[in-house]
């Protein structure tokens, strides 16, 4: 089965492992943000960091999120350091690529012995 944007996910999942190989779980999310930088710009995955954007209400903007990631200007990325991702979890990268107007998602767990990969499309 063929994923949207399969070949670019595989590119950020391999960087993803990675740094998981490397590092580990036990850490804070923004250590893996920082390492998984490293690693984008070493395998050449373009990427902006901690993109923020605008969130409307009846067109009126009532604040901001900010996204860990977003790569080749198509994929949202979400880190994450905890026991398992969750429907929260989910449900919150949702609402960052309906704000964003982005299709997919990544979620990146780091915080268990192996990394925990959730694609999240809309």
């Amino acid at each position: 089965m063929k994923y949207l944007y399969s070949d670019l996910t595989q590119k950020i999942i391999g960087a993803a492992v990675n740094v998981h190989k490397e590092l580990g779980p036990g850490h804070p999310e923004k250590i893996y943000q920082r390492a998984l930088a490293e690693e984008f710009t070493k395998q050449e995955i373009q990427y902006i960091r901690e993109k923020r954007f605008d969130i409307f209400y009846n067109g009126k903007s009532v604040g901001y999120e900010t996204m860990d990631f977003i790569a080749f200007d198509k994929i949202a990325i979400e880190l994450k350091a905890a026991r398992e991702i969750m429907d929260l979890h989910a449900k919150q990268l949702v609402g960052y690529l309906k704000g964003a107007n982005i299709k997919l998602g990544l979620i990146l767990n780091f915080g268990k012995n192996q990394l925990e990969i959730k694609r999240v499309i809309i």
